[in-house]
C-alpha cells in the first residue's frame, strides 16, 4: 500500500454529553449533527464503541486500528514496532465543558485489573476558557481519607477538592489516582491513555439526559483516589517544555520555526492549537495530524503569526 508524502487527518466522532455545549462548532468552526449538547470530539481512537478512520488521500476510510495492526512500522516508525498494545495507545479529544463535569477519578494500573476497568492518564491543554473557569485537581491540603468519606456523606465532597482559575494556554497533567473535574466554560484538548474507565465520586446532584441520576462509583473511587495528592498547580503558558511528561506520552507545545520531531524510528503527531498548513494540507483547529515515519522529514507546518500546536510522542 503507497504511503502518501502528506499528513493523515482522521474523521471526528461526535459524543453528546450531559455537560456538554456548542463551542465544538462556534469556537472551533465544526458542523455538529444536531442541537444536541455535544461535550466531547473524539480527535483519534482506536476504541470498540469509536473506531477513527482516516479522512482523505490514499488511505481514506482505513481504521486507526488497522493502520496500527497492519501498517505499524511505516506508518508510526520502527520505535513503536514492538509496543506491546494492541490499540493505538492514546485518546484524543476536545473537550467541550458548557457545565461542570463529575468529579472523578481514573484507576491506577495497580487497581484498574481487579475493578475491571483500564488504567489512565491524562493531560489538559487550556484552549479557551470563559473568565473564572475552574479546574479541580487534587484534594486540598489537611483532607484525609476519612474527612472525604465523611464529606461523601453530607453533600460536600466539593469542598475537598482542590480549585484553579484557568486561563488559555495553561494545561496539568492527571495522573491516574488524581481526583479532578473540569469546570463550566472551559474548551479543553484532552491527550490521555488509550482507556474510557471514569468512576464518578460527586455530580452536583445532577440528572442525566434521561432524567434520572448519573451513576456514581463511590467504592471503586475510594480504592483509586491518592489521599496524599494535594493541591496540584497548573503549568503556566509561559513556563516552557514540556507540558506533559510521563510514562505513556510527552507533550510540547510548539510554533513556526521549531523543528519538528520524527523520523524512520518513528511519526510526527500533532494537535493544532490554531489553524495550520502541513506540507500543504489545511489542519483546523483542534484537529490532529499524523506525518507518517516512512516519508520522514516532515515539513514544518505553517500557521502565520501566532500558529501553534501541541506535538505528541507516544511512548
Amino acid at each position: 500500500m503507497p504511503i502518501p508524502a502528506q499528513p493523515v487527518l482522521f474523521t471526528p466522532a461526535y459524543q453528546v454529553r450531559v455537560w456538554g455545549g456548542r463551542r465544538i462548532e462556534t469556537a472551533l468552526g465544526r458542523s455538529l449533527p444536531d442541537a444536541q449538547p455535544y461535550g466531547e470530539s473524539w480527535e483519534m481512537s482506536d476504541r470498540d464503541d469509536c473506531q477513527s478512520r482516516a479522512a482523505e488521500g490514499p488511505l481514506a476510510g482505513m481504521t486507526l486500528n488497522d493502520l496500527w495492526n497492519k501498517h505499524r512500522p511505516a506508518i508510526f516508525g520502527t520505535s513503536l514496532a514492538a509496543h506491546p498494545s494492541r490499540r493505538f495507545p492514546l485518546l484524543i479529544k476536545v473537550l467541550d465543558c458548557a457545565a461542570d463535569l463529575s468529579i472523578q477519578v481514573h484507576p491506577p494500573a495497580s487497581r484498574a485489573a481487579e475493578l475491571g476497568g483500564e488504567p489512565k492518564s491524562e493531560m489538559w491543554y487550556v484552549a479557551d476558557a470563559e473568565p473564572g473557569a475552574l479546574l479541580y485537581a487534587g484534594l486540598r491540603a489537611g483532607v484525609t481519607r476519612d474527612g472525604f468519606r465523611r464529606a461523601l456523606a453530607d453533600g460536600t465532597v466539593a469542598e475537598c477538592i482542590h480549585s484553579m482559575e484557568a486561563v488559555p494556554g495553561n494545561s496539568l497533567m492527571v495522573h491516574s489516582g488524581r481526583v479532578h473535574a473540569l469546570g463550566g466554560g472551559l474548551l479543553v484538548f484532552e491527550i490521555q491513555q488509550n482507556s474510557d474507565t471514569t468512576y464518578r465520586v460527586f455530580d452536583w446532584n445532577r440528572n442525566g439526559l434521561d432524567g434520572k441520576p448519573r451513576q456514581l462509583h463511590i467504592k471503586e473511587s475510594m480504592q483509586c483516589i491518592d489521599f496524599d495528592d494535594f493541591e496540584p498547580q497548573l503549568h503556566p503558558a509561559d513556563a516552557g517544555n514540556p507540558l506533559a511528561d510521563c510514562d505513556h506520552f510527552t507533550v510540547n507545545l510548539r510554533q513556526p520555526g521549531d523543528p519538528m520531531h520524527g523520523g524512520d524510528d518513528t511519526m510526527s503527531l500533532l494537535m493544532a492549537v490554531t489553524p495550520l498548513k502541513w506540507g500543504g494540507i489545511p489542519i483546523p483547529a483542534g484537529a490532529v495530524a499524523l506525518w507518517p515515519a516512512c516519508q520522514s522529514p516532515a515539513p514544518a507546518p505553517e500557521g502565520g503569526e501566532g500558529g501553534k500546536w501541541l506535538e505528541i510522542h507516544v511512548r
